[in-house]
């Protein structure tokens, strides 16, 4: 599936890898991959949360609030709950709904909030937005021909 994804959505879910080892849990879950795609460098999805008020540090704050600190670090692959690979999984079907042959860090964030909320929503209800916000937000920018999104 990976092979559809754009060089900046790649970039993101190794970012999601990086966060979970960060703040020491065993499983990537959506909200890592949410803070992947804010934190990947040109990430359309970024600019649309931006937009939202929703910024990587208060979402990496909000996180820990919410889902703490492992105990222990991590070794080797740490691998995607069963959560994360539904979101990977209806980011694909974002983007095949909207006949896109790729996957870009806006269909990743498709997937993230069309996906079970508990996860996604527990980190930005408290920021002020919600998952219906950012799908009309990302399905904006899709539409929107005089604004940069990721090919």
């Amino acid at each position: 599936m990976f092979e559809r994804f754009t060089n900046t959505a790649r970039r993101a879910v190794v970012l999601s890898q990086l966060e979970a080892r960060q703040l020491r849990h065993d499983s990537i879950a959506p909200r890592h991959l949410l803070l992947g795609v804010m934190t990947a460098e040109s990430a359309t999805a970024a600019d649309v949360l931006g937009e939202l008020g929703v910024q990587p540090e208060a979402a990496r704050t909000q996180v820990i609030a919410t889902y703490g600190r492992g105990e222990d670090e991590p070794s080797g692959h740490i691998p995607f709950s069963d959560s994360a690979k539904e979101a990977l999984e209806l980011s694909l079907r974002e983007a095949l709904a909207l006949k896109h042959s790729y996957i870009g860090t806006l269909h990743l964030l498709l997937g993230l909030v069309a996906g079970p909320p508990e996860d996604i929503a527990a980190v930005l209800d408290p920021l002020g937005v919600d998952c219906d916000a950012v799908r009309q937000a990302a399905m904006d920018r899709l539409s929107a021909s005089d604004l940069p999104t990721e090919p």
